[in-house]
C-alpha cells in the first residue's frame, strides 16, 4: 500500500526474521499470538504496519510497512527488546527463561527490502509456516 504524506509518497515494505537464541524450541501458539499483539501494539505506536506474522517453535516471521522517517534498525531493536523483556515477564514458566539478564532472539536478525516477489507469496510462504498447535 502506497503512504502519502505532506511531503513524500513511499512504500517501503522489509521482511524480517528473529531467531530464538541457540535456536531452543520455546514459541508455542500461546506465545506467537502474544508476539502478533505485542509488535502489532509496538509498530503502531511507532507509525508502522504489521502486514504479516507467523513462526515456528524458534523464529518468527514479520512483514511491516514504515516511513522512511525510522531506520529499520531501531524499529528492529524497539521490537526485540521490548517483545524479550515482556515474554519474560508474562510467561515466566515457559522454557525459554534462560536467563533474566539474557535476550530471548539472538543478536543478529534478518531484514530484506520486499519487492523480488509479490507481497502475496511473500505472505503465502508466512501464513504456511509449520506453527505449533500446542
Amino acid at each position: 500500500m502506497i503512504i502519502k504524506k505532506r511531503h513524500a509518497t513511499f512504500l517501503l515494505n522489509t521482511h524480517i526474521i528473529f531467531i530464538v537464541k541457540y535456536r531452543k524450541k520455546v514459541l508455542f501458539d500461546s506465545q506467537l499470538t502474544y508476539l502478533e499483539k505485542l509488535f502489532n501494539e509496538t509498530l503502531e505506536e511507532n507509525d508502522c504496519k504489521l502486514i504479516e506474522f507467523n513462526g515456528e517453535v524458534d523464529h518468527v516471521h514479520l512483514v511491516i510497512s514504515y516511513e522512511p522517517k525510522h531506520s529499520i534498525s531501531s524499529i528492529i531493536n524497539n521490537l526485540k527488546g521490548k517483545s524479550s523483556r515482556l515474554l519474560k515477564r508474562d510467561f515466566p514458566d515457559t522454557a525459554f527463561n534462560l536467563n533474566q539478564k539474557s535476550s530471548l532472539w539472538t543478536r543478529s536478525y534478518f531484514a530484506g527490502s520486499v519487492g523480488g516477489v509479490t507481497l502475496e507469496i511473500l505472505k503465502n510462504y508466512i501464513e504456511n509456516q509449520d506453527r505449533p498447535k500446542y
